[in-house]
């Protein structure tokens, strides 16, 4: 039995290993390079697009449980994330171009993948298939994919930071810290005093946008990845209490925790390119040139890649979609990725994973694999399959969707314990469920 994954990135890529891995044959379509989406700058599988950061690796943090789940259930791609890590404190942070050769090799060397440079218009109806198009679905898949559920596909932005080359960097004003000291001291901090993070707003809520197309306009930003300047636009002091915060980053040099602070973190191994955290930006590219060199220590940055931004496609996934990710009205159809709702370089791979382990557990006949909520990767697909529909947004991993612990009001008002007791269940039960494989 031949499955066909669309797509090729994070969600379909980890999809076709796992397929493969049950001895199921894959033909995975990825229309790069024959058809560009805008944000992407390679033809690579799992290519990534924003930052190159998956989030915290303690299970005791939200999307760090998530990684320790997958880990469990086996999913090649973050333990490829592993080989590819850059240093990020307690983060796992790769480099792109490592990671993404990676993935490519481990894909070309499987005898049971076939890599079609191809665009998909439509889903296909002759084989079992598996959707992992992204949040860049072209426009003629998009619109048939909207026929399932008859109405409206959905779509909101993501913008992504611009990247700057260590070496112009100002090491007299910037410096090495992690917030509290937690890890390696691997970020670089560019600090800044009260006038001149006031030089620094004035000049971003009066910098140039580019336009959004007319049928863009209504589209919405997701809340996590927020544009600097929209975060800015609430507020003098929002940035501050946002991406700028200077809590627990004190340059040693000086004793001095500043008024606002810069965040760059190592973006390739050989650690010559810096992303900007936080700096999620739609500015035209001089304005963010100027931007940029306002900030004490990149006064002479040299920008490697300015920051864009880009339409986020994805489909109303409670009226389409089981908590396995199997299609409510064509049993043969999964989908994976951000565009089921999920939003997150780990959530795009988990789902990915979840919907190979659950396309060859339907081809076999066996029951499909649907966690409960008290994993953080069967809360997501509980949250995604049950929300109300018509307000339906994407979501990222959280604690607010895992069943709650039943405990005394003290250890639930102390979110530090409580979030270890909701690792604990989850990966207790985790290790249930997988002992008996073993």
């Amino acid at each position: 039995m031949r499955v066909k994954v669309i797509g090729a990135g994070l969600a379909g890529s980890e999809a076709a290993l796992q397929l493969a891995k049950q001895g199921f044959e894959v033909d995975m379509y990825e229309m790069r390079p024959l058809k560009t989406t805008g944000a992407h700058t390679t033809d690579k599988p799992a290519e990534f697009v924003c930052s190159n950061s998956l989030g915290s690796l303690d299970p005791a943090n939200a999307s760090g449980l998530l990684k320790h789940e997958m880990s469990a259930l086996g999913s090649f791609l973050i333990n490829i994330a592993k080989e590819s890590q850059v240093p990020a404190g307690n983060a796992l942070a790769i480099d792109r171009t490592v990671f993404s050769q990676k993935v490519e090799n481990l894909i070309k060397e499987n005898p049971k993948i076939n890599l079609i440079r191809e665009e998909v218009k439509e889903i296909p109806k002759d084989s079992p298939v598996i959707v992992a198009s992204g949040p860049l679905t072209s426009d003629s898949l998009a619109e048939d994919i909207k026929k399932l559920g008859g109405g409206e596909h959905l779509h909101f932005f993501d913008a992504i930071a611009p990247i700057v080359e260590k070496d112009s960097i100002d090491f007299d004003k910037a410096f090495y810290a992690s917030r509290y000291d937690k890890g390696e001291a691997s970020y670089i901090n560019c600090p800044m005093n009260k006038q001149e993070y006031e030089k620094f707003y004035d000049i971003l809520i009066n910098a140039p946008k580019i336009e959004l197309k007319e049928f863009e306009k209504d589209a919405k930003f997701f809340e996590s990845c927020l544009p600097i300047e929209v975060l800015a636009s609430r507020g003098v002091d929002t940035l501050r209490y946002g991406p700028m915060k200077p809590v627990g980053l004190i340059d040693k040099r000086t004793g001095i925790e500043n008024y606002a602070v810069v965040q760059l973190r190592q973006d390739n191994v050989s650690a010559t390119m810096y992303n900007l955290v936080g700096f999620q930006t739609n500015l035209k590219w001089g304005a963010q040139k100027e931007l940029l060199h306002s900030i004490p220590g990149l006064e002479n940055a040299n920008i490697l890649r300015y920051g864009v931004m880009h339409r986020n496609t994805f489909i109303n996934s409670p009226m389409l979609l089981e908590p396995s990710l199997q299609c409510k009205n064509r049993k043969d159809l999964f989908f994976a990725g951000q565009i089921t709702g999920t939003e997150g370089y780990s959530e795009s791979i988990a789902t990915g994973m979840l919907a190979g382990i659950n396309m060859a557990k339907m081809l076999k006949e066996e029951e499909l694999l649907v966690l409960p909520d008290i994993t953080m990767l069967g809360a997501l697909m509980k949250y995604i399959t049950t929300a109300e529909q018509k307000h339906f947004q994407p979501i990222n991993s959280n604690w607010g969707i895992v069943a709650q612990l039943d405990v005394d009001k003290k250890i639930k008002k102390n979110k530090k314990i409580k979030n270890e007791l909701l690792s604990k269940r989850s990966l207790e039960y985790m290790e249930s469920i997988i002992r008996p494989a073993v």
